[in-house]
């Protein structure tokens, strides 16, 4: 599935855990799946693995369904921009984490299980 959308301002939790975020509202795909996803993202015409999630963020009190993406080995500004998001592989259902900890180290395994991925 591919989902595009304007970067928008999130709370900047996702960079507070070292995993910054380009985030889209998903108001006009309010049937997908949620759930943690291997994905890709094209900037500038360079494609570049991505982590996604599609979701209210549980963890962090979140309340409106977003997809927020870490883009891997990109730095920059993406805010206001257009991107287009392709969700490849879905790896895990979103939950509910005890603590920020436990979400930390969930994404650290996500992160790998991505970056590693051939």
């Amino acid at each position: 599935m591919i989902i595009e959308g304007e970067v928008i301002h999130g709370k900047k939790i996702g960079r507070a855990l070292g995993f910054p975020t380009a985030n889209m509202s998903l108001e006009a795909y309010p049937d997908v799946e949620r759930g943690v996803y291997r994905s890709e993202v094209e900037i500038d015409g360079r494609k570049y693995r991505a982590m996604s999630n599609v979701g209210i963020r549980p963890s962090v009190g979140g309340k409106e369904l977003l997809l927020e993406t870490h883009i891997i080995d990109f730095v920059g500004d993406l805010y206001g921009r257009r991107l287009s998001v392709t969700l490849v592989e879905k790896l895990r259902d979103e939950k509910r984490f005890a603590s920020i900890g436990d979400l930390k180290e969930q994404l650290s395994k996500d992160y790998y299980t991505i970056k590693d991925a051939r």
